[in-house]
């Protein structure tokens, strides 16, 4: 009896121990080559679905500033490697965590000398989209507009994109919104409120 007790509590502790690692790597986004993705490395944004396009890229959409959030830019085939900031950090650990408010910024400068931080534009008035733009909150939406989260789908390893930082504001009304693509004067730009597009990182 003490036999068989003693086996179902070793057997019980290390189911336990077994859902403990497992949810614990959950949190973790995980690059194409299964690994962690880590705070300060340089990753390749690129759809999940490769008839959505390349890897995203900074887009001068209408020939003026700032430069936009998109796909295909023909001078980059690759696109531009971002970095990921988390607005809470986890001291011990580089490990980016799904579902957590951080900031996303390409690793590149531009002729407007702004930032590279993706940022969420003011609503269009004509369209009604809030296109992806890059630059600093400068506090029209409330300065925290330069915060994304990212999201695990159904599938392991792929993930998409939403405007939604609980984090950084946890009592503001949001208007939250997951990341899309919409065609615009021959281009392809990141906005909310339209369909969202599952997303793999890729280690540079």
């Amino acid at each position: 009896m003490t036999t068989t007790r003693s086996l179902a509590i070793f057997i019980l502790a290390n189911v336990c121990l077994f859902v403990m690692i497992s949810t614990s790597i959950a949190q973790f986004i995980i690059d194409t080559n299964g690994e962690s993705v880590e705070e300060g490395d340089e990753y390749f944004i690129r759809p999940a679905i490769t008839s959505n396009g390349g890897s995203f890229s900074l887009v001068l959409n209408n020939g003026s500033c700032p430069w936009n959030v998109g796909l295909d830019n023909p001078d980059l085939p690759h696109g531009l490697t971002v970095v990921f900031i988390p607005f809470v950090s986890h001291h011990d650990e580089d490990d980016v965590r799904h579902n957590r408010d951080l900031r996303i910024q390409f690793i590149a400068s531009t002729t407007c000398g702004q930032s590279t931080d993706w940022r969420l534009g003011e609503r269009d008035a004509t369209s009604g989209r809030r296109l992806i733009i890059t630059g600093k909150d400068d506090g029209t939406i409330g300065s925290f507009g330069n915060f994304f989260r990212i999201m695990q789908s159904e599938a392991a390893g792929i993930y998409f994109i939403e405007w939604c930082p609980r984090e950084v504001c946890p009592d503001c009304m949001l208007e939250c919104g997951a990341v899309g693509i919409i065609h615009e004067n021959g281009k392809n730009l990141l906005a909310l409120d339209v369909d969202l597009v599952p997303v793999v990182f890729q280690k540079s």
